[in-house]
């Protein structure tokens, strides 16, 4: 029988568009140290580490665990890396998770970055393609997230407009100001966004969130009678769910992910969620683009197909409403590739153990984090909750 565990402390970076002052493994041991510190141990109090970064051509360093691993501090613990793209921060939790679970470790540390300023993201990402069906037509994630928007909203029109994304970007932005380790910190206004340059249609400048950010993330992760220990708030892990699908086949549907719907079912069936809206009090999203937030929505289950936009522009997912999202400003306002999947988690963690600061939200007990990876075929979720 599978073991709790939970989240006992957290660490993360200020993201910014150039780190000049630290390289990669300083920069993840920021992360690290105050994960470590907020957890009340050390490095050698740690059994095991689990890193997760997106693909080596956004650094242009190979196997860079290697260089890492030292740098945290715990050189003789066991070290592997997961890379799934830019759900890899997340899929680095979710394997720290089952380490602790499975009853092989006691406390394992989970830490994931991207410095992407060291290299050239975006012409990396079309490489990544299949060199004999895919790359001549890869167009990077701004012409790939445009067709998924597209496709989203031409499925849905006249229900979801172009105003809806400029909305999600106006919430998230605003929610963004509160949040102290945000790049983006800007209050912008809907005729901002859409009057900002075309990007690839329906997406426009303000839609998307930063084109390079240097940032890192780190969560320590204990088995039940030593987070109880660490922590009088530890967040529990109720559910984790993962799924993958194939990238650009004719059947996989971009605006309606089947790999988000199943990862989603997976969580919720291990957490006992039956009705997310009303069981969960608020999600973190990978919103690297603002169409992108209403379409995790439904694909989720937090709404009906169709109901995104509705379900913005009626003020619930704000701040102050019935069930917000992103209350950290999400992807929109600080995206670190690597890491931005883990900073999901450890914002949703954070609501739970009331210690999100500024952006806290009232009586939080359980969260839902989200993200996606690849060309669009990677999905994770993870649920937290406040009791075992």
């Amino acid at each position: 029988m599978a073991r709790a565990a939970a989240v006992v402390g957290t660490g993360q970076t200020v993201c910014e568009h150039r780190r000049e002052d630290v390289n990669l493994p300083e920069m993840a041991r920021e992360a690290a140290i105050r994960a470590l510190e907020d957890s009340g141990i050390t490095p050698a109090d740690i059994d095991a580490i689990v890193v997760g970064s997106a693909s080596e051509v956004f650094e242009g360093i190979n196997q860079p665990e290697q260089w890492i691993g030292p740098a945290l501090g715990a050189p003789g613990a066991p070290l592997m890396r997961v890379q799934t793209g830019s759900t890899a921060g997340a899929a680095a939790t979710i394997a720290a998770f089952y380490h602790v679970a499975s009853g092989l470790f006691d406390v394992v540390l989970a830490v994931s970055y991207q410095k992407l300023s060291d290299g050239s993201p975006k012409c990396g990402l079309s490489a990544h393609n299949d060199p004999l069906w895919d790359r001549e037509f890869a167009s990077g994630d701004y012409g790939l997230v445009g067709l998924q928007s597209r496709k989203y909203m031409a499925r849905h029109e006249p229900k979801v407009r172009e105003e809806h994304g400029a909305m999600v970007a106006v919430k998230n932005r605003k929610n963004a100001l509160k949040n102290p380790y945000a790049q983006l910190r800007e209050e912008i206004t809907i005729d901002d966004v859409m009057r900002s340059a075309p990007v690839a249609s329906p997406i426009k400048l303000l839609d998307c969130g930063p084109s390079s950010s240097d940032g890192a993330a780190a969560m320590v992760i204990a088995e039940e009678r030593r987070a109880k220990k660490m922590t009088s708030r530890p967040a529990w892990f109720a559910g984790v769910g993962t799924c993958s699908e194939s990238p650009y086949a004719p059947h996989v549907d971009i605006a309606y992910p089947e790999s988000c719907v199943r990862a989603a079912q997976l969580a919720y069936q291990m957490a006992w969620v039956y009705d997310p809206v009303r069981e969960l009090d608020l999600a973190e999203v990978h919103d690297a683009f603002s169409f992108q937030e209403l379409i995790w929505t439904e694909a989720l289950g937090l709404c009906n197909p169709g109901e995104g936009g509705k379900m913005v522009e009626s003020g619930i997912t704000a701040m102050g409403g019935e069930f917000p999202i992103n209350p950290s400003g999400g992807v929109l306002s600080s995206n670190p590739v690597g890491a931005a999947a883990m900073v999901r988690q450890l914002e949703a963690a954070l609501q739970v153990m009331g210690k999100a600061g500024p952006h806290q939200v009232p009586g939080v007990n359980k969260t839902l984090a989200h993200s996606w990876g690849g060309a669009i075929q990677f999905s994770t979720v993870t649920i937290f909750s406040s009791r075992l």
